[in-house]
Protein backbone atom coordinates (compact mmCIF):
# COMPACT_ATOMS: atom_id res chain seq x y z
CA UNK A 1 0.00 0.00 0.00
CA UNK A 2 1.04 3.47 -0.72
CA UNK A 3 2.18 5.73 2.40
CA UNK A 4 0.76 9.24 2.47
CA UNK A 5 3.18 11.49 3.53
CA UNK A 6 2.32 14.80 5.56
CA UNK A 7 2.48 17.80 4.00
CA UNK A 8 4.64 6.96 -33.55
CA UNK A 9 2.19 4.92 -32.80
CA UNK A 10 1.62 4.00 -36.64
CA UNK A 11 -1.44 4.47 -37.86
CA UNK A 12 -4.17 2.71 -36.37
CA UNK A 13 -5.58 -0.69 -38.00
CA UNK A 14 -9.53 -0.79 -38.10
CA UNK A 15 -10.84 0.18 -34.56
CA UNK A 16 -11.16 -3.52 -33.00
CA UNK A 17 -13.75 -4.59 -31.87
CA UNK A 18 -14.33 -4.44 -27.96
CA UNK A 19 -15.64 -6.85 -25.29
CA UNK A 20 -18.76 -5.40 -23.43
CA UNK A 21 -17.89 -2.40 -20.77
CA UNK A 22 -18.28 -2.80 -16.98
CA UNK A 23 -21.72 -0.54 -16.23
CA UNK A 24 -20.91 2.49 -15.49
CA UNK A 25 -23.09 5.26 -13.32
CA UNK A 26 -25.44 7.56 -15.57
CA UNK A 27 -26.52 10.60 -13.82
CA UNK A 28 -28.54 13.32 -14.92
CA UNK A 29 -26.48 16.30 -16.56
CA UNK A 30 -27.43 19.69 -15.66
CA UNK A 31 -25.59 22.49 -17.57
CA UNK A 32 -24.01 25.51 -15.26
CA UNK A 33 -21.10 24.91 -13.56
CA UNK A 34 -21.92 26.30 -9.67
CA UNK A 35 -24.76 23.31 -9.83
CA UNK A 36 -23.20 20.76 -11.23
CA UNK A 37 -19.87 21.14 -8.64
CA UNK A 38 -21.82 21.28 -6.13
CA UNK A 39 -23.26 18.32 -7.51
CA UNK A 40 -20.49 16.58 -7.75
CA UNK A 41 -19.09 17.50 -4.12
CA UNK A 42 -22.40 15.85 -2.68
CA UNK A 43 -21.70 12.55 -4.86
CA UNK A 44 -18.36 12.36 -3.83
CA UNK A 45 -19.49 12.18 -0.23
CA UNK A 46 -22.23 9.46 -0.47
CA UNK A 47 -18.94 7.65 -1.93
CA UNK A 48 -16.89 8.55 1.00
CA UNK A 49 -19.59 7.22 3.22
CA UNK A 50 -20.07 4.04 1.21
CA UNK A 51 -16.20 2.96 1.43
CA UNK A 52 -15.94 3.61 5.21
CA UNK A 53 -19.25 0.86 5.79
CA UNK A 54 -17.76 -1.10 3.26
CA UNK A 55 -20.74 -0.49 0.75
CA UNK A 56 -19.26 -0.16 -1.78
CA UNK A 57 -16.70 -3.10 -3.23
CA UNK A 58 -13.94 -2.80 -5.04
CA UNK A 59 -13.67 -4.73 -8.46
CA UNK A 60 -10.25 -3.44 -9.34
CA UNK A 61 -8.83 -5.77 -7.09
CA UNK A 62 -7.93 -7.54 -9.87
CA UNK A 63 -7.58 -6.47 -13.52
CA UNK A 64 -10.13 -8.46 -15.78
CA UNK A 65 -9.25 -9.17 -19.67
CA UNK A 66 -10.90 -6.31 -20.72
CA UNK A 67 -8.74 -3.85 -18.30
CA UNK A 68 -5.76 -5.52 -20.08
CA UNK A 69 -6.90 -4.45 -23.54
CA UNK A 70 -4.75 -1.36 -24.50
CA UNK A 71 -6.74 -0.93 -27.61
CA UNK A 72 -9.55 0.94 -25.18
CA UNK A 73 -8.78 4.25 -26.27
CA UNK A 74 -8.32 3.48 -29.95
CA UNK A 75 -12.41 3.73 -29.73
CA UNK A 76 -13.20 6.52 -27.54
CA UNK A 77 -14.09 10.03 -29.17
CA UNK A 78 -11.17 11.06 -31.58
CA UNK A 79 -10.68 14.79 -32.51
CA UNK A 80 -7.12 16.69 -33.46
CA UNK A 81 -5.42 20.22 -31.85
CA UNK A 82 -4.03 22.55 -33.88
CA UNK A 83 -1.17 23.87 -31.87
CA UNK A 84 0.45 27.21 -32.60
CA UNK A 85 2.96 26.42 -34.79
CA UNK A 86 1.04 24.68 -37.16
CA UNK A 87 1.77 20.65 -35.35
CA UNK A 88 -1.77 18.44 -35.41
CA UNK A 89 -2.07 17.00 -31.78
CA UNK A 90 -4.13 13.74 -31.62
CA UNK A 91 -6.99 13.96 -29.24
CA UNK A 92 -9.48 11.19 -27.51
CA UNK A 93 -12.22 12.23 -24.91
CA UNK A 94 -14.55 10.14 -22.67
CA UNK A 95 -17.63 11.96 -20.89
CA UNK A 96 -19.87 14.48 -22.29
CA UNK A 97 -18.86 17.88 -23.56
CA UNK A 98 -21.38 19.21 -21.06
CA UNK A 99 -19.60 17.90 -17.96
CA UNK A 100 -19.15 20.01 -14.93
CA UNK A 101 -15.46 19.21 -14.83
CA UNK A 102 -13.10 18.35 -17.24
CA UNK A 103 -9.82 16.80 -16.32
CA UNK A 104 -7.06 17.26 -18.44
CA UNK A 105 -4.00 14.26 -18.81
CA UNK A 106 -0.45 14.70 -20.48
CA UNK A 107 1.91 11.21 -20.64
CA UNK A 108 5.26 11.10 -20.43
CA UNK A 109 8.44 11.01 -22.50
CA UNK A 110 8.10 8.04 -25.00
CA UNK A 111 5.18 6.93 -24.21
CA UNK A 112 1.51 8.41 -25.40
CA UNK A 113 -2.04 8.75 -23.83
CA UNK A 114 -2.34 5.20 -23.36
CA UNK A 115 0.35 4.82 -20.44
CA UNK A 116 -3.58 6.57 -18.30
CA UNK A 117 -4.94 3.68 -19.83
CA UNK A 118 -6.15 2.21 -16.30
CA UNK A 119 -6.75 5.48 -15.25
CA UNK A 120 -8.98 6.42 -17.91
CA UNK A 121 -10.86 3.16 -16.87
CA UNK A 122 -11.57 3.95 -13.23
CA UNK A 123 -12.34 7.43 -13.23
CA UNK A 124 -15.07 6.55 -15.77
CA UNK A 125 -16.08 3.46 -13.45
CA UNK A 126 -16.23 5.47 -10.52
CA UNK A 127 -17.71 9.12 -12.29
CA UNK A 128 -19.27 8.06 -15.06
CA UNK A 129 -20.39 10.55 -16.99
CA UNK A 130 -20.10 13.70 -14.07
CA UNK A 131 -16.67 14.24 -15.61
CA UNK A 132 -14.98 14.78 -19.12
CA UNK A 133 -11.56 13.14 -19.07
CA UNK A 134 -9.44 14.63 -22.35
CA UNK A 135 -5.99 12.45 -23.58
CA UNK A 136 -3.53 13.79 -26.06
CA UNK A 137 -0.26 12.47 -27.42
CA UNK A 138 2.06 15.09 -26.84
CA UNK A 139 4.27 16.16 -30.03
CA UNK A 140 6.67 13.58 -31.72
CA UNK A 141 4.57 11.07 -29.93
CA UNK A 142 1.71 8.67 -30.89
CA UNK A 143 0.01 9.52 -33.73
CA UNK A 144 0.78 13.73 -33.08
CA UNK A 145 3.08 15.43 -35.47
CA UNK A 146 6.49 15.73 -35.92
CA UNK A 147 8.28 18.41 -34.34
CA UNK A 148 11.47 20.31 -34.99
CA UNK A 149 14.14 19.67 -32.94
CA UNK A 150 14.29 23.48 -32.24
CA UNK A 151 10.54 23.34 -30.71
CA UNK A 152 11.32 20.27 -28.84
CA UNK A 153 11.02 21.89 -25.05
CA UNK A 154 9.03 22.05 -22.09
CA UNK A 155 7.81 25.49 -22.86
CA UNK A 156 6.53 24.64 -25.98
CA UNK A 157 4.79 21.53 -24.68
CA UNK A 158 3.12 23.71 -22.18
CA UNK A 159 1.89 26.23 -25.26
CA UNK A 160 0.59 22.48 -27.11
CA UNK A 161 -1.72 22.22 -23.40
CA UNK A 162 -2.78 25.43 -23.73
CA UNK A 163 -4.38 24.75 -27.45
CA UNK A 164 -5.78 21.56 -26.15
CA UNK A 165 -7.59 23.80 -23.41
CA UNK A 166 -8.71 26.31 -25.70
CA UNK A 167 -10.00 24.16 -28.57
CA UNK A 168 -11.35 20.90 -26.06
CA UNK A 169 -12.08 22.99 -22.53
CA UNK A 170 -12.42 26.49 -23.19
CA UNK A 171 -14.81 26.56 -20.62
CA UNK A 172 -15.40 25.42 -17.30
CA UNK A 173 -13.34 24.04 -14.15
CA UNK A 174 -10.52 22.09 -14.86
CA UNK A 175 -8.00 19.57 -13.49
CA UNK A 176 -4.47 19.35 -14.97
CA UNK A 177 -2.94 15.77 -14.46
CA UNK A 178 0.44 15.15 -15.74
CA UNK A 179 3.26 12.48 -15.54
CA UNK A 180 6.85 12.46 -16.06
CA UNK A 181 7.26 15.01 -18.68
CA UNK A 182 3.76 15.82 -18.70
CA UNK A 183 3.75 17.14 -15.42
CA UNK A 184 6.64 19.43 -16.43
CA UNK A 185 4.05 20.24 -18.95
CA UNK A 186 1.56 21.14 -16.62
CA UNK A 187 3.81 23.31 -15.04
CA UNK A 188 5.22 25.15 -18.35
CA UNK A 189 1.50 26.00 -18.67
CA UNK A 190 1.11 27.13 -15.19
CA UNK A 191 3.86 29.68 -15.72
CA UNK A 192 2.56 30.87 -18.91
CA UNK A 193 -0.97 31.20 -18.38
CA UNK A 194 -1.27 32.31 -14.98
CA UNK A 195 -4.88 34.00 -15.56
CA UNK A 196 -6.22 30.86 -17.01
CA UNK A 197 -4.58 28.74 -13.79
CA UNK A 198 -6.41 31.28 -11.53
CA UNK A 199 -9.58 31.82 -13.57
CA UNK A 200 -10.18 27.51 -13.92
CA UNK A 201 -7.83 25.52 -12.44
CA UNK A 202 -9.23 23.37 -9.70
CA UNK A 203 -6.80 21.26 -9.25
CA UNK A 204 -3.50 19.58 -10.44
CA UNK A 205 -1.90 16.40 -10.34
CA UNK A 206 1.52 15.61 -10.39
CA UNK A 207 2.71 11.91 -11.12
CA UNK A 208 6.83 11.04 -10.79
CA UNK A 209 7.71 14.75 -12.13
CA UNK A 210 9.66 17.38 -11.05
CA UNK A 211 10.01 21.16 -11.37
CA UNK A 212 13.53 21.58 -12.08
CA UNK A 213 16.74 19.79 -10.66
CA UNK A 214 16.99 17.24 -13.10
CA UNK A 215 20.49 18.00 -13.43
CA UNK A 216 21.49 16.74 -10.64
CA UNK A 217 18.96 13.48 -10.43
CA UNK A 218 18.32 10.56 -11.50
CA UNK A 219 17.36 11.29 -15.11
CA UNK A 220 20.52 12.89 -16.29
CA UNK A 221 22.48 9.94 -14.45
CA UNK A 222 20.65 7.50 -16.84
CA UNK A 223 21.31 9.75 -19.93
CA UNK A 224 24.98 10.48 -19.09
CA UNK A 225 25.93 7.29 -21.11
CA UNK A 226 28.11 6.60 -24.05
CA UNK A 227 25.40 5.45 -25.89
CA UNK A 228 22.98 8.31 -25.29
CA UNK A 229 25.42 10.79 -26.26
CA UNK A 230 26.53 8.87 -29.01
CA UNK A 231 22.87 8.72 -30.54
CA UNK A 232 22.44 12.60 -29.56
CA UNK A 233 25.43 13.44 -31.68
CA UNK A 234 24.81 12.16 -34.03
CA UNK A 235 21.27 12.77 -34.72
CA UNK A 236 22.50 16.25 -34.39
CA UNK A 237 25.29 15.78 -36.91
CA UNK A 238 23.93 13.29 -39.79
CA UNK A 239 20.28 13.06 -39.13
CA UNK A 240 19.74 11.15 -42.64
CA UNK A 241 22.69 8.53 -41.81
CA UNK A 242 20.58 8.24 -38.26
CA UNK A 243 17.18 7.97 -40.07
CA UNK A 244 18.34 4.68 -42.24
CA UNK A 245 20.16 3.23 -39.13
CA UNK A 246 17.13 3.70 -36.89
CA UNK A 247 17.05 -0.21 -36.54
CA UNK A 248 20.55 -0.25 -35.08
CA UNK A 249 20.66 3.15 -32.56
CA UNK A 250 16.75 2.15 -31.22
CA UNK A 251 18.08 -0.85 -29.17
CA UNK A 252 20.94 1.07 -27.62
CA UNK A 253 18.30 3.90 -26.23
CA UNK A 254 15.49 1.67 -25.54
CA UNK A 255 16.86 -0.66 -22.63
CA UNK A 256 18.14 2.12 -20.83
CA UNK A 257 14.28 3.43 -20.84
CA UNK A 258 12.99 0.04 -19.88
CA UNK A 259 15.26 -0.51 -17.17
CA UNK A 260 14.40 2.61 -15.61
CA UNK A 261 10.73 2.18 -15.65
CA UNK A 262 9.49 -0.03 -12.76
CA UNK A 263 10.31 -1.03 -9.55
CA UNK A 264 10.71 -3.98 -7.57
CA UNK A 265 7.08 -4.76 -7.82
CA UNK A 266 6.05 -7.51 -10.46
CA UNK A 267 4.21 -6.03 -13.51
CA UNK A 268 1.68 -8.43 -15.80
CA UNK A 269 3.03 -9.43 -18.71
CA UNK A 270 0.39 -7.72 -21.00
CA UNK A 271 2.17 -3.81 -19.23
CA UNK A 272 4.84 -5.04 -20.02
CA UNK A 273 4.39 -5.73 -23.67
CA UNK A 274 2.56 -2.40 -23.59
CA UNK A 275 5.42 -0.07 -21.61
CA UNK A 276 7.92 -1.67 -23.72
CA UNK A 277 5.45 -0.93 -27.13
CA UNK A 278 5.05 2.24 -26.67
CA UNK A 279 8.58 3.12 -26.12
CA UNK A 280 9.67 1.13 -29.07
CA UNK A 281 7.17 2.93 -31.34
CA UNK A 282 8.28 6.53 -30.37
CA UNK A 283 10.17 8.33 -33.13
CA UNK A 284 13.71 7.82 -32.71
CA UNK A 285 14.49 11.91 -33.39
CA UNK A 286 11.70 12.68 -30.61
CA UNK A 287 13.92 10.33 -28.32
CA UNK A 288 17.04 12.57 -28.68
CA UNK A 289 15.70 15.92 -29.19
CA UNK A 290 13.74 15.91 -25.81
CA UNK A 291 16.94 14.74 -23.90
CA UNK A 292 18.37 17.90 -23.50
CA UNK A 293 14.97 19.57 -23.14
CA UNK A 294 14.13 17.47 -20.01
CA UNK A 295 17.61 17.69 -18.21
CA UNK A 296 17.31 21.44 -18.60
CA UNK A 297 14.18 21.80 -17.71
CA UNK A 298 13.46 24.33 -14.54
CA UNK A 299 9.55 25.47 -13.93
CA UNK A 300 9.96 26.31 -11.10
CA UNK A 301 8.13 29.74 -11.29
CA UNK A 302 5.28 27.78 -11.48
CA UNK A 303 4.74 26.70 -8.11
CA UNK A 304 3.25 30.10 -6.64
CA UNK A 305 0.89 29.95 -9.66
CA UNK A 306 -0.59 26.61 -8.12
CA UNK A 307 -0.21 27.56 -4.84
CA UNK A 308 -3.70 28.30 -3.94
CA UNK A 309 -5.27 25.13 -5.79
CA UNK A 310 -5.49 21.58 -4.31
CA UNK A 311 -2.41 19.71 -5.67
CA UNK A 312 -1.88 15.53 -5.73
CA UNK A 313 2.09 15.12 -6.03
CA UNK A 314 2.73 11.18 -6.28
CA UNK A 315 6.17 9.22 -6.45
CA UNK A 316 7.38 5.79 -6.47
CA UNK A 317 10.22 5.50 -4.17
CA UNK A 318 12.25 3.26 -6.50
CA UNK A 319 12.08 5.66 -9.17
CA UNK A 320 15.29 6.39 -10.80
CA UNK A 321 14.25 8.84 -13.28
CA UNK A 322 12.87 11.38 -11.09
CA UNK A 323 13.60 10.49 -7.34
CA UNK A 324 11.32 11.27 -4.83
CA UNK A 325 13.58 13.96 -3.15
CA UNK A 326 12.09 16.41 -6.63
CA UNK A 327 8.44 15.48 -5.35
CA UNK A 328 9.22 16.32 -1.46
CA UNK A 329 11.02 19.53 -2.53
CA UNK A 330 7.31 20.65 -5.05
CA UNK A 331 4.97 19.09 -1.96
CA UNK A 332 6.76 21.66 -0.27
CA UNK A 333 6.10 24.92 -2.08
CA UNK A 334 2.00 23.85 -2.68
CA UNK A 335 0.70 23.89 0.69
CA UNK A 336 -2.73 22.28 -0.54
CA UNK A 337 -0.72 18.93 -1.52
CA UNK A 338 -1.41 14.79 -0.88
CA UNK A 339 2.28 13.76 -0.66
CA UNK A 340 1.89 10.03 -1.78
CA UNK A 341 5.03 8.05 -1.56
CA UNK A 342 4.68 4.73 -3.46
CA UNK A 343 6.99 1.90 -1.67
CA UNK A 344 9.23 -0.16 -4.31
CA UNK A 345 7.37 1.37 -7.68
CA UNK A 346 9.58 3.21 -10.25
CA UNK A 347 8.61 5.76 -12.87
CA UNK A 348 5.99 4.00 -14.21
CA UNK A 349 3.88 4.27 -11.08
CA UNK A 350 0.47 4.88 -13.04
CA UNK A 351 0.89 1.71 -14.74
CA UNK A 352 2.37 -0.39 -11.94
CA UNK A 353 0.10 0.86 -9.22
CA UNK A 354 -3.02 1.58 -10.95
CA UNK A 355 -5.53 1.04 -8.27
CA UNK A 356 -3.14 3.63 -6.26
CA UNK A 357 -2.69 6.50 -8.55
CA UNK A 358 -5.83 6.19 -9.34
CA UNK A 359 -7.35 6.40 -6.13
CA UNK A 360 -5.49 9.05 -5.52
CA UNK A 361 -6.68 11.04 -8.13
CA UNK A 362 -9.92 10.43 -7.17
CA UNK A 363 -9.31 12.09 -3.51
CA UNK A 364 -7.95 15.23 -5.61
CA UNK A 365 -10.78 15.46 -7.70
CA UNK A 366 -13.41 15.36 -4.60
CA UNK A 367 -10.62 18.17 -2.41
CA UNK A 368 -10.61 20.15 -5.56
CA UNK A 369 -14.44 20.35 -5.86
CA UNK A 370 -14.89 20.75 -2.15
CA UNK A 371 -11.93 23.60 -2.30
CA UNK A 372 -13.92 25.27 -5.04
CA UNK A 373 -17.13 25.42 -3.71
CA UNK A 374 -15.91 26.61 -0.26
CA UNK A 375 -13.74 29.59 -2.26
CA UNK A 376 -17.14 30.17 -4.60
CA UNK A 377 -19.21 30.39 -1.40
CA UNK A 378 -16.81 32.63 0.38
CA UNK A 379 -16.40 34.74 -2.93
CA UNK A 380 -20.60 35.10 -2.98
CA UNK A 381 -20.79 36.54 0.63
CA UNK A 382 -17.89 39.04 0.10
CA UNK A 383 -19.26 40.11 -3.65
CA UNK A 384 -22.49 40.36 -1.73
CA UNK A 385 -21.19 42.65 1.09
CA UNK A 386 -19.43 44.83 -1.41
CA UNK A 387 -22.21 45.19 -3.64
CA UNK A 388 -24.86 46.46 -0.79
CA UNK A 389 -21.95 48.74 0.58
CA UNK A 390 -21.82 50.35 -3.33
CA UNK A 391 -18.25 48.88 -3.87
CA UNK A 392 -18.73 46.14 -5.89
CA UNK A 393 -15.58 47.97 -8.48
CA UNK A 394 -13.80 47.06 -5.17
CA UNK A 395 -13.87 43.31 -4.92
CA UNK A 396 -13.43 43.32 -8.73
CA UNK A 397 -9.72 45.07 -8.44
CA UNK A 398 -8.73 43.31 -5.44
CA UNK A 399 -9.05 39.66 -7.86
CA UNK A 400 -11.89 38.28 -6.89
CA UNK A 401 -13.12 35.64 -8.55
CA UNK A 402 -17.51 34.64 -7.41
CA UNK A 403 -17.38 32.91 -11.30
CA UNK A 404 -15.62 30.26 -12.51
CA UNK A 405 -16.52 29.69 -16.41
Amino acid sequence: MAEPVAQQQPELADEPEREEKPPRRRGRRRRGVGRGVGRLVRAAKLRRSAKRVGGEPDSRSGRTAFEHDFRLMQTDRASIVLTEDHLLLNVREVGPPDAPLTVVFAHGFCLHMGAWHFQRIDLERTFGDDIRMVFYDQRGHGQSGMPSAESSTIPQLGRDLAAVIEQKAPTGPLILVGHSMGGMTVLAFARQYPDVVRQRVIGVGLVATAASGLSAAGVARVLDTPAVKAARLAVKAAPAVVQQSRDVIRPILSPILKVTSYGDRRITPEVARFSEQMTNETNLFTMVNFLAALVEHDESLALPVLKPIPALVVCGDGDMVTPFRNSVAMAEALPHTELLRVPKAGHMVEMEQPQVVSEALERLIDRSLEHARTERSLAGVFRAVADRAGHGGVWSAFGGRPHRR
